[in-house]
């Protein structure tokens, strides 16, 4: 690990603050991602911007048809709030499927969202439940927010400060997880809105997005069985050691066809 200066600012303004007269600055929110990368000299930062003693990035609201939820808020407390498991209960089972123990309990919402891993799991949220992410500027809707591998619509020193998520009818999400690190080599979340059907990926390409040709036959018929109709093209998607593009296709419509049936169940 290189050098590097150390911040723990006390509010946001003074977040953003270090990190313009930084030279290389960079927030740190859980560090599930960061202090790795460090450590393996990836990165250098001039300064690291410990967001921990931020107040005005924590806090979880429930608000009429929408949960709101602090930047800074840790996987457990999302999975272990009772609002969120009786507003939005897909979003507590997500989070409760992050990783283990240690890295629910030190990873955050804004951080996990920020970084746009592509086999992260809240992306797929993001996208399904068309959630609104708030910086300290401007609000993004979810649909526009993920662009490409580690690369979101956020501008250089924007911090989230909390995320916004729709209420649906009722949604489900299942994930194909990698045994080891339990991140999703597949995950899709379906959402109902009132027959308004939403279909979120993420694991399967460089970044989260919409599966617009799902949405369209389940739109139609709202069964598992109508997903066997579309195709899933492989170009573009993830190929590694873990599974190839066209297995990962594949696990597309298999997870959207399980999500559908807890959704129906």
């Amino acid at each position: 690990m290189y050098p590097f200066n150390y911040h723990r600012p006390q509010s946001a303004d003074d977040a953003l603050a270090l990190f313009k007269a930084a030279e290389d600055g960079i927030y740190l929110a859980g560090g599930q991602t960061l202090l790795p990368t460090m450590k393996q000299r990836l990165a250098a930062p001039t300064d690291l911007i410990d967001l921990c003693n931020v107040p005005d990035l924590r806090g979880i609201e429930l608000e009429t048809q929408a949960v709101s939820v602090g930047a800074l808020t840790l996987h457990s407390e999302v999975a272990g709030h009772e609002g969120i498991r009786s507003a939005l209960p897909v979003l507590s089972s997500l989070a409760g499927e992050i990783g283990d123990s240690q890295v629910r309990n030190r990873g955050t919402l804004g951080g996990s969202v920020a970084n746009s891993d592509p086999a992260a799991d809240y992306p797929a949220a993001i996208v399904g439940l068309g959630a609104t992410i708030h910086t300290m500027d401007r609000s993004i809707e979810g649909d526009d927010f993920f662009k490409d591998l580690f690369e979101t619509a956020l501008n250089p020193g924007e911090l989230i400060t909390r995320i916004c998520f729709p209420v649906p009818e009722r949604a489900a999400y299942q994930k194909f997880p990698n045994p080891a690190s339990r991140y999703a080599i597949v995950g899709v979340l379906v959402a109902d809105f009132s027959g308004e059907i939403r279909v979120g990926v993420t694991g399967a390409g460089p970044c989260a997005f919409r599966a617009s040709g799902i949405e369209q036959v389940l739109n139609a018929d709202l069964s598992p069985e109508s997903i066997d109709a579309v195709e899933v093209p492989e170009s573009g998607f993830n190929n590694d050691l873990h599974a190839s593009a066209i297995y990962r296709a594949h696990l597309v419509k298999v997870m959207a066809k399980r999500a559908v049936a807890d959704l129906l169940n």
